[in-house]
């Protein structure tokens, strides 16, 4: 894609998502029915006292932490505070730009390089990380809906078997592809259906015969060793990372005086993750907000507490990210620059 093309749409996305933001309380009374205000918003932050705010910024640093035990355990020999740097830069970049993914990737490529890490073992990083979000992601619309049926929330049919069907469809999916990467039978059944199905497009697009199922195997046997023997700490860091957002959304929903309950709070929370994949602003800023808001008002919350509650949330897992990453990214950048001009071992021998 052409670079002055990439940076106009990446202005147009930002655009958006202010103006959804700004716009926030209209967008919300339009969706409910219900008057939201910037007045009655500000009073609400306004309230907030120092030591829930201090508690807010534990919990956030705490879901950081935990966060950087999925990436150590994805490559040998990161260590955490190079996870820490590693999360905090991709994330600025990844809320900055629509489609940030990517730029997060390549990102991600020339910060291991710097620390010496070898070009296959970020790919491996990349993707049981990428593996892991993404099952757990998915995961949570199920526990959400669970937390609801156990609770007797009451919930339209239509609503819980198109959330049942989504759900296993995605499990499924992850299925698939979690016994490709374990079983070598598996890879070798989906590399040959990948392969029949690649013999549908036109000759001038297909890969050499067979490319699919090897490229399939040979990513399996790079990630199959660290996902057998790594898979505890992956599932208990995205386990404690998730756990501790949620946390968040509930000390927000609190401090706002819009607290539905621990199961609505549940769903609530998979509702907000899943609508941070919409593509159309960064990490679905602005869009996740509003839907927050809608579905707490859904569950009888005070429309202002409940946009207000959004809106903090939003903050805490989105705005904050950016100029913490900013500062990672700079202390990264300062530091390599400073490695690089280290003389080598050939400059400090002393010359005759």
């Amino acid at each position: 894609m052409n670079k002055w093309l990439r940076v106009a749409l990446s202005a147009a996305s930002l655009g958006l998502a202010v103006t959804l933001i700004v716009f926030l309380p209209r967008i919300v009374g339009g969706l409910t029915g219900k008057h939201v205000s910037w007045t009655e918003i500000g009073a609400l932050f306004g309230r907030i006292d120092w030591g829930t705010v201090l508690l807010m910024a534990v919990v956030w640093l705490a879901s950081l932490i935990a966060y950087s035990h999925v990436l150590t355990s994805s490559l040998p020999g990161l260590s955490h505070a190079q996870g820490l740097t590693l999360n905090a830069a991709g994330s600025a970049v990844s809320n900055l730009l629509p489609f940030g993914g990517a730029a997060g990737v390549a990102l991600t490529f020339a910060m291991t390089k710097g620390w010496g890490f070898p070009v296959r073992s970020v790919v491996v990083l990349t993707l049981v990380s990428g593996i892991w979000n993404t099952l757990f992601r998915f995961i949570l619309p199920a526990v959400g809906i669970l937390a609801l049926v156990a609770s007797g929330q009451a919930m339209s049919p239509a609503v819980s078997r198109a959330g049942w069907v989504g759900g296993v469809s995605i499990l499924v999916l992850v299925t698939v592809v979690a016994a490709a990467l374990y079983w070598d039978r598996a890879a070798a059944v989906l590399g040959r259906a990948l392969d029949t199905m690649i013999k549908l497009l036109p000759h001038r697009f297909r890969p050499a015969e067979h490319a699919a199922s090897e490229a399939l195997n040979r990513l399996r046997a790079d990630t199959a060793g660290v996902v057998r023997t790594r898979w505890a700490g992956l599932s208990g860091g995205m386990v404690l990372f998730l756990g501790f957002q949620w946390l968040i959304m509930v000390l927000c929903l609190q401090a706002t005086d819009s607290y539905p309950g621990l199961a609505q709070s549940i769903a609530v929370f998979a509702l907000s993750r899943v609508l941070t994949t919409a593509l159309i602003t960064p990490s679905g800023a602005g869009i996740m907000e509003g839907g927050v808001a809608a579905l707490l008002i859904t569950f009888g919350q005070p429309a202002g507490g409940a946009t207000a509650a959004a809106l903090l949330f939003g903050f805490w897992t989105y705005t904050i990210e950016i100029p913490w990453g900013g500062l990672a990214l700079g202390g990264w950048a300062i530091l390599r620059k400073r490695g690089n001009s280290l003389p080598t071992e050939a400059e400090r021998a002393p010359t005759m």
